[in-house]
């Protein structure tokens, strides 16, 4: 099992498609349905024995949640903001680019 590339609170983008986001939870290997895994296109599905992050994801048309594989990650040096509604609610203002979890999200 390799470590996570990634960690909660940094804003990464996806790699082949247009959204990105703020991670709030890390798996160390899939943990997913897998009709879900299934469910993507053979070319890009991803190998289930990486890290798969949960993100607070947007696009230009929307904001929701999205699993990603780290394969399929990539860091976002914008510096742009993350817009998600939720992102608030879960993180305080970012500092250098990262999130920092609410003292009482932290377990």
């Amino acid at each position: 099992m390799q470590e996570a590339k990634f960690g909660i609170g940094q804003v990464v983008r996806h790699r082949h498609f247009p959204f990105r986001g703020v991670i709030v939870d890390v798996d160390p290997t899939f943990n997913n349905t897998e009709e879900w895994w299934l469910a993507i296109p053979e070319p890009i599905r991803p190998r289930k024995d990486q890290p798969f992050y949960h993100l607070l994801a947007e696009n230009e048309e929307s904001h929701y949640t999205a699993y990603v594989s780290e394969q399929n990650l990539l860091a976002d040096d914008t510096g742009e903001p993350v817009t998600h509604p939720q992102a608030a609610e879960v993180f305080e203002e970012p500092e250098d680019g990262v999130y920092k979890l609410r003292p009482r999200l932290l377990n």
